[in-house]
Protein backbone atom coordinates (compact mmCIF):
# COMPACT_ATOMS: atom_id res chain seq x y z
CA UNK A 1 0.00 0.00 0.00
CA UNK A 2 0.95 4.07 -0.17
CA UNK A 3 -0.64 6.81 0.63
CA UNK A 4 -0.64 9.92 -1.51
CA UNK A 5 -1.22 13.33 -0.58
CA UNK A 6 -4.11 15.52 -2.06
CA UNK A 7 -3.92 19.41 -2.17
CA UNK A 8 -6.19 20.28 -5.13
CA UNK A 9 -9.92 19.94 -5.59
CA UNK A 10 -9.31 18.21 -9.05
CA UNK A 11 -7.34 15.62 -7.08
CA UNK A 12 -9.90 15.43 -4.39
CA UNK A 13 -12.44 15.06 -6.79
CA UNK A 14 -11.38 11.89 -8.04
CA UNK A 15 -12.08 10.09 -5.13
CA UNK A 16 -15.62 11.01 -4.81
CA UNK A 17 -16.93 7.91 -5.02
CA UNK A 18 -15.18 6.92 -1.52
CA UNK A 19 -16.84 10.09 -0.21
CA UNK A 20 -20.12 8.94 -1.25
CA UNK A 21 -20.01 5.99 0.61
CA UNK A 22 -20.42 8.23 3.54
CA UNK A 23 -22.20 10.52 1.74
CA UNK A 24 -24.09 9.10 -0.61
CA UNK A 25 -26.60 11.77 -1.86
CA UNK A 26 -23.67 14.43 -1.76
CA UNK A 27 -22.95 15.20 -6.53
CA UNK A 28 -19.64 15.79 -7.49
CA UNK A 29 -20.66 18.98 -8.06
CA UNK A 30 -21.41 19.83 -4.47
CA UNK A 31 -18.43 18.02 -3.26
CA UNK A 32 -16.30 20.43 -5.48
CA UNK A 33 -17.95 23.29 -3.76
CA UNK A 34 -17.17 22.86 -0.64
CA UNK A 35 -13.44 21.73 -1.04
CA UNK A 36 -12.97 24.89 -2.78
CA UNK A 37 -14.24 26.43 0.37
CA UNK A 38 -12.70 24.30 2.88
CA UNK A 39 -9.07 23.67 0.50
CA UNK A 40 -7.86 27.79 0.93
CA UNK A 41 -8.22 27.30 5.25
CA UNK A 42 -5.46 24.63 4.79
CA UNK A 43 -7.82 21.57 4.29
CA UNK A 44 -5.99 18.49 2.49
CA UNK A 45 -6.78 14.91 2.14
CA UNK A 46 -4.68 11.92 1.98
CA UNK A 47 -5.64 8.38 -0.04
CA UNK A 48 -4.28 4.60 0.70
CA UNK A 49 -3.63 2.47 -2.58
CA UNK A 50 -2.67 -0.93 -3.06
CA UNK A 51 -0.90 -2.08 -6.26
CA UNK A 52 -3.15 -2.03 -8.59
CA UNK A 53 -3.08 1.97 -7.62
CA UNK A 54 -6.73 1.51 -6.82
CA UNK A 55 -8.04 3.61 -3.56
CA UNK A 56 -8.62 1.86 -0.50
CA UNK A 57 -10.07 4.81 1.33
CA UNK A 58 -9.71 8.91 1.94
CA UNK A 59 -8.98 11.47 4.87
CA UNK A 60 -9.23 14.61 5.66
CA UNK A 61 -7.01 16.66 7.39
CA UNK A 62 -6.89 20.23 8.64
CA UNK A 63 -3.87 21.30 10.70
CA UNK A 64 -4.35 24.64 13.24
CA UNK A 65 -3.21 25.80 16.10
CA UNK A 66 -5.74 26.14 19.33
CA UNK A 67 -5.05 28.13 22.74
CA UNK A 68 -5.63 24.81 25.24
CA UNK A 69 -2.85 22.51 22.90
CA UNK A 70 -1.00 24.50 20.58
CA UNK A 71 -0.25 23.16 16.64
CA UNK A 72 -2.67 20.10 16.26
CA UNK A 73 -3.96 17.71 13.29
CA UNK A 74 -7.23 17.33 13.00
CA UNK A 75 -8.82 14.41 10.94
CA UNK A 76 -11.73 14.41 8.98
CA UNK A 77 -14.13 12.42 7.26
CA UNK A 78 -12.26 9.15 7.35
CA UNK A 79 -13.72 6.56 4.90
CA UNK A 80 -12.28 3.52 4.06
CA UNK A 81 -14.22 1.60 1.19
CA UNK A 82 -16.40 -0.66 3.12
CA UNK A 83 -14.84 -4.35 0.78
CA UNK A 84 -11.34 -2.93 2.35
CA UNK A 85 -12.44 -2.49 6.82
CA UNK A 86 -10.61 -4.34 8.42
CA UNK A 87 -7.68 -5.36 6.41
CA UNK A 88 -5.41 -3.03 7.86
CA UNK A 89 -6.10 -0.68 5.43
CA UNK A 90 -7.08 2.47 8.25
CA UNK A 91 -4.01 1.31 10.40
CA UNK A 92 -1.47 1.96 7.60
CA UNK A 93 -3.29 5.63 6.85
CA UNK A 94 -3.53 6.55 10.74
CA UNK A 95 0.10 5.53 10.92
CA UNK A 96 0.79 7.28 7.99
CA UNK A 97 -1.12 10.52 9.44
CA UNK A 98 0.65 10.03 12.91
CA UNK A 99 4.07 10.31 11.07
CA UNK A 100 2.78 13.48 9.62
CA UNK A 101 1.57 15.26 12.29
CA UNK A 102 4.88 14.68 13.87
CA UNK A 103 7.04 15.93 11.41
CA UNK A 104 4.41 18.88 11.51
CA UNK A 105 5.38 18.86 15.14
CA UNK A 106 1.75 18.97 16.00
CA UNK A 107 1.09 18.00 19.82
CA UNK A 108 -2.40 16.04 19.44
CA UNK A 109 -4.20 14.68 16.39
CA UNK A 110 -7.66 14.57 16.87
CA UNK A 111 -11.32 13.91 15.30
CA UNK A 112 -15.17 13.78 15.53
CA UNK A 113 -16.81 10.58 15.36
CA UNK A 114 -20.50 9.94 15.28
CA UNK A 115 -21.73 9.24 18.99
CA UNK A 116 -23.72 5.59 17.45
CA UNK A 117 -20.44 4.87 14.86
CA UNK A 118 -19.48 1.89 17.60
CA UNK A 119 -17.28 0.03 15.14
CA UNK A 120 -15.22 3.48 14.46
CA UNK A 121 -14.82 4.02 18.03
CA UNK A 122 -13.37 0.75 18.75
CA UNK A 123 -10.77 1.24 15.81
CA UNK A 124 -10.10 4.55 17.69
CA UNK A 125 -9.49 3.50 20.59
CA UNK A 126 -6.98 0.86 19.58
CA UNK A 127 -4.97 3.46 17.97
CA UNK A 128 -5.18 5.28 21.36
CA UNK A 129 -7.77 8.12 20.98
CA UNK A 130 -9.21 8.58 23.88
CA UNK A 131 -12.40 11.20 24.43
CA UNK A 132 -10.99 14.76 25.85
CA UNK A 133 -15.13 15.88 25.99
CA UNK A 134 -17.61 16.86 24.05
CA UNK A 135 -17.92 18.43 21.05
CA UNK A 136 -21.19 20.30 21.14
CA UNK A 137 -22.71 21.36 18.33
CA UNK A 138 -26.05 24.15 17.68
CA UNK A 139 -27.25 23.66 14.57
CA UNK A 140 -28.70 26.69 12.98
CA UNK A 141 -29.76 25.28 8.97
CA UNK A 142 -30.54 21.49 9.13
CA UNK A 143 -30.72 21.42 5.42
CA UNK A 144 -26.97 21.85 5.47
CA UNK A 145 -26.52 18.88 7.63
CA UNK A 146 -25.60 15.67 6.02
Amino acid sequence: MQVKELSTSDEMILFHHIISELYPKMTVKEYEAKLIKMIPHNYKQVAVFNDKNECLGVSGFWIGNKLWCGKYMELDNIIIKKENRASGVGSFLFKYLKEKAQKLECNIITLDSYSTNFKAHRFFYNKDFSPKGFHFVKILNKKSIR
